[in-house]
């Protein structure tokens, strides 16, 4: 899982071609699941997951996972569960803190604290 890469959190959805190409590179493409935030190209093999809104920097879902957790993938359903109580994601969510932004000042920075969900396009909205 690789979380943060979102419209706010990377800023910009970045893409996650780096990551699939070293799965790939070590023959581990074909055996490794991939959920991200972030975005993909169409050049990757595998099974991967991304776009996942709300975005972890958000406090969407992603944000609740931790190391060892299991993740099902339902390809034909379209859905993503975390196999941990929704009482044990409440509680890590309400623990959660939003980390702080990877930039302070110019456009990427207004570009993280403005931008819709990936959902929602991830534009940002007039707000007049």
């Amino acid at each position: 899982m690789i979380r943060y890469e979102g419209p706010k959190g990377g800023p910009g959805m970045r893409e996650m071609y780096t990551s699939m190409k070293l799965l790939y590179g070590r023959g581990l493409a074909l055996q490794t699941a991939v959920v991200t935030d972030g975005r993909f190209s169409g050049t990757n093999k595998g099974c991967f997951v991304g776009h996942v809104s709300p975005e972890a920097a958000e406090g969407g879902p992603l944000a609740a996972v931790r190391n060892g957790d299991r993740i099902t993938i339902d390809i034909p359903r379209r859905t993503l569960h975390l196999e941990v109580s929704d009482e044990e994601i409440q509680a890590r969510l309400a623990s959660w803190q939003r980390p702080p932004l990877r930039f302070t000042s110019g456009y990427l920075a207004l570009y993280a604290r403005l931008a819709e969900s990936a959902d929602q396009g991830a534009i940002i909205r007039h707000r007049g």
